[in-house]
Parts: structure tokens; C-alpha cells; sequence
């Protein structure tokens, strides 16, 4: 028998891992033949889906993979995947999470529930069929929610012949599509599988002889989602809660999101912006040097500093470039998750990990169309519409761009009356005075220096100096000149 493993032994790492796709591309049948052959399923259950499966399957009476996830009866009905599914095994090396989440349109967010957690996803796709709608949707919404791993999964390859072409020629699609919604190419993979069978899941296929590549859980045991990078950002440590047990002890809890936080270190909280320095970590298990991102600890400073609810500790000296910005005005990327339209007026609300306020969609720029990912005009907002908007909060918003920090790039809007969330949204920065013509008989020009930039090469704070004279005197050559 086996030594028991060390009480220090270090728990594996944790891949949390998104599976979407299409209706009918196979992602329950890919998540239960994953399970099924890395041996993760008692053999009372395998029992149990072999009696499943003579009633629900879709197999001819053999076992149907679909079933260990699909476990609401309407699911099994309709032969779909409707709630957000969490299943997890164990790789070597690594333990996997996974969320199996919708395919069918109206579910969509349900879909982007399920990847806000995840580090990496799972594209799949049916071979017959090729890239759908609904494919670029997910992936859409997978690079909205900072997922920046991708593996384009080719279903049902014995569809067409198991043909090699056929795969080329669909990875050539795929990664066409990973590189118009921004994913990065070298984070993008493509792979063949036949989920139903087995092939190229967790063992190689001979029917995908002319496959050399890895198979799909050799891929996920050696993926790489950059776990350790959150430790080399800035220190972003949104307070959850004055803790005031006595007199004598006044902490801030909340859970380092990124950064290191150390005793003695210098911070600043947004946004009032005064200065203080660590003095303490708590936790239930005694007192911390430093602490991770991901911890969840209470801080005690040297100062007794009136912070509260959302105020947000970051680095005292953090250059102006990765700084938060701080703004009633938001530039954001919605995804709208509520059966009801958007309506102009709606009284919603503003959630992040750095406060809540009233907030109002003050314009839509525009929207994405799925079926070409282009830009089009958009009127309203609608269900499981992809929109890029401005935002007018209320309480002065503090946010990094998604982009830069998803800790406090990322928020939702809430319905004010029903408490209900109405969409997800992903901060693209502070909106620009000069993003759009001005209404009247002034006509904005782009400006060629940004507000960092400016701030970060002078130290001064943004002022607009008004430049007027007859036309043809040199207004916007001089102005250009003095920026």
C-alpha cells in the first residue's frame, strides 16, 4: 500500500474549463467520454447510464455519454443542454473543472455565466456543419469574459470520412474566427475528436491516423493559462467589509484579486486616495507575511482610514499608465442577458468588486453581429445582443480596463425594482471627449495623445482649452501643435 501523501503536500493546480458550442455539436458527449475513459465514473453509475441510456439515448442502446451530464429531466428530453453543468476529474498533474453550459441561443446566458470563471475553453463545433452562428457567439463571448486559451474541438469528424482536408480546412475557419474577436494565436488550438466513440479524446485513433498532434487530454494536461500572472500585476484589493469586532481592532476583508500584498507595504486607497501602510494580515489561521492573489485575508492598517464597502487598495506609487481610472463615464462591452429589452430610462444598477451605483445607458455605439462579427448600428439592446456602449454611473466608478485587470474590469448591471441581473459587462476604459462629433456646429478631431500618456509624460491633470478665431486662421494646426 501506498504512503499517504504529506499534510504539506500541495493540492494540484486547477484547471477551471468552459465547454460551449452549438446545439447538437456534442459538448455533454465530449464531457462524459472524458470522464468515462480517464475511469472518474463508480461503477454504480456506469451501471445506472447503461439503464439511462436504453431509454434516453441517442446511441442504439449503448452508453450514451450525454447522460452523465444532462441530468435535468427536460435536458434528457430534449436531448439539449440547458443549466451550467460543473463536472471535475483528475489528470495527471492536474485536476480539471468543467462547465458544461448551453448550446441553444436563448441560453446564452446561462453560457457567459459559466465562462466568467473559467481560465480556458473548449470551442467545439460539428464537422458537418462547420462554423455556425452560434459558434462565433460563444467565441465572441468567450474573449469578452478574458478567456485567452482556446481549443476548437472538430466533432463528429466520421461525418465527412474522417477526412484530413476537411479538418484543414475547418481549423483554417476557426482560427480565422479566434483572430477577428482578438484572441491571440499563439493561445489558439485546433484539434479532431469523434466524442460519441472515443477517438482522439483520451486515446489516439486510428481512424485519425493522419492526426500528429496530441489528444484532446494530453492537450488539457499540458495547457498553459498563465496561473501565476496575476501575482505580477499591481496589488488590487477591493474591501468586502469594515470588520470592528472591539475598539481595539479595526480590518478590511476582501480577497487579494491581484498583486501581492505584504506587511509594511505602502497603499493608497480610490477613492478617497489617502496613504496608509500594512501593519497586519489576518486570517482565521493566524496572521500572514504575505499574501497571494486569490487569499482572502483582513488587513490592518497602520492608520484608522474611513474606507467601507467597494474602496479599493492599490500600490502608493502606482505609475499613472497601469493606475486605476476613476470616472462617472464608462466605456463598456454588454452582453444583455434579460428577456426585456433595454428601455431608455430603465433604473438599473452598477455592480463590481469596487462598489455599486445607479448607472444609465446614456448611448449605444454600436452592436456585433454574430453572423459576420462586423459592426452594425444598434437602436436598443436586446437579448443575448453583444453591444458596445456608454455608461453615465452615478458614483464615481473606479476600473482598470478588462483587458488589463479583469479583477475590477468587470461588472454587472441589475434591474433596481426586481434585483434581477439584466447583463454583463466588460470595461473598455473612459470614454473620450473626442470619440464622436460633437453635436451643433463644432466637429470633434481625433486626438492623438491620450489621457495616460499626457499624464504619465507631464504629471498635470486633463483641462479643455477652447481655441477660436475665423475660419482658415490655423485653429486645428495650432491646437494640434500646442497637444
Amino acid at each position: 500500500m501506498a504512503a499517504p501523501a504529506a499534510a504539506d503536500t500541495p493540492a494540484p493546480p486547477i484547471l477551471r474549463l468552459l465547454v460551449c458550442g452549438s446545439v447538437d455539436d456534442g459538448k455533454s458527449t465530449l464531457i462524459g467520454r472524458l470522464l468515462l475513459d480517464t475511469e472518474q465514473v463508480a461503477v454504480d453509475h456506469v451501471a445506472a447510464l447503461e439503464r439511462d441510456s436504453r431509454v434516453h439515448g441517442t446511441t442504439g442502446g449503448d452508453i450514451d455519454p450525454a447522460l452523465l451530464t444532462d441530468g435535468l429531466s427536460a435536458e434528457r428530453e430534449q436531448g439539449i443542454t440547458i443549466d451550467v453543468a460543473w463536472r471535475q476529474f483528475q489528470a495527471p498533474g492536474r485536476r480539471i473543472l468543467i462547465a458544461d453550459t448551453p448550446g441553444h441561443v436563448q441560453h446564452t446566458r446561462n453560457m457567459a455565466t459559466g465562462a466568467s470563471g473559467c481560465r480556458a475553453a473548449i470551442v467545439l463545433l460539428d464537422a458537418s456543419r462547420g462554423v455556425l452562428e452560434q459558434t462565433r457567439r460563444h467565441t465572441t463571448v468567450v474573449a469578452l469574459m478574458g478567456i485567452r486559451r482556446v481549443v476548437f474541438a472538430v466533432n463528429k469528424l466520421d461525418l465527412v470520412g474522417c477526412d484530413a482536408d476537411a479538418f484543414a480546412g475547418l481549423a483554417a475557419e476557426c482560427r480565422e474566427l479566434a483572430a477577428a474577436v482578438g484572441l491571440p494565436a499563439d493561445g489558439v488550438d485546433v484539434i479532431p475528436v469523434i466524442a460519441r466513440d472515443g477517438d482522439n479524446v483520451v486515446r489516439p485513433s486510428e481512424r485519425l491516423g493522419w492526426w500528429d498532434g496530441p489528444t484532446l487530454l494530453g492537450l488539457l494536461e499540458g495547457l498553459d493559462v498563465g496561473a501565476d500572472a496575476r501575482a505580477a500585476r499591481p496589488l488590487r484589493f477591493p474591501v468586502q467589509l469594515v470588520v470592528r469586532p472591539d475598539a481595539t481592532f479595526r480590518g478590511y476583508a476582501g480577497t487579494v484579486m491581484a498583486g501581492t500584498l505584504r506587511v509594511g507595504d505602502a497603499v493608497r486607497a480610490l477613492p478617497s486616495g489617502v496613504r496608509s501602510h500594512v501593519e497586519r494580515i489576518v486570517t482565521f489561521d493566524g496572521d500572514l507575511d504575505v499574501a497571494a492573489p486569490g487569499t482572502p485575508v483582513t488587513v490592518v492598517l497602520a492608520d484608522e482610514l474611513d474606507l467601507a464597502r467597494g474602496d479599493l487598495l492599490v500600490p502608493h506609487d502606482e505609475p499613472a499608465a497601469t493606475a486605476p481610472l476613476r470616472s462617472h463615464a464608462v466605456e463598456a462591452t454588454l452582453v444583455w442577458l434579460d428577456h426585456e429589452p433595454y428601455a431608455s430610462g430603465r433604473r438599473l444598477l452598477l455592480r463590481s468588486h469596487t462598489g455599486t451605483s445607479g448607472v444609465r445607458v446614456a448611448r449605444v455605439a454600436h452592436a456585433v453581429d454574430m453572423a459576420t462579427l462586423a459592426e452594425r448600428p444598434a437602436a436598443g439592446i436586446d437579448l443575448n445582443d453583444v453591444v458596445r456602449v456608454e455608461l453615465a454611473v452615478e458614483r464615481e466608478h473606479v476600473l482598470d480596463p478588462y483587458a488589463r485587470e479583469p479583477a475590477t474590469g468587470a461588472f454587472v448591471l441589475v434591474d433596481r425594482t426586481t434585483r434581477a441581473t439584466v447583463a454583463a459587462g466588460l470595461t473598455i476604459g473612459v470614454p473620450s471627449p473626442f470619440d464622436r462629433a460633437v453635436e451643433g456646429d463644432m466637429t470633434a478631431q481625433p486626438s492623438l495623445v491620450t489621457a495616460d500618456e499626457r499624464h504619465a509624460r507631464l504629471g498635470h491633470e486633463p483641462v479643455t482649452v477652447a481655441i477660436t478665431g475665423m475660419s482658415g486662421t490655423g485653429k486645428s494646426t495650432l491646437a494640434r501643435t500646442l497637444e
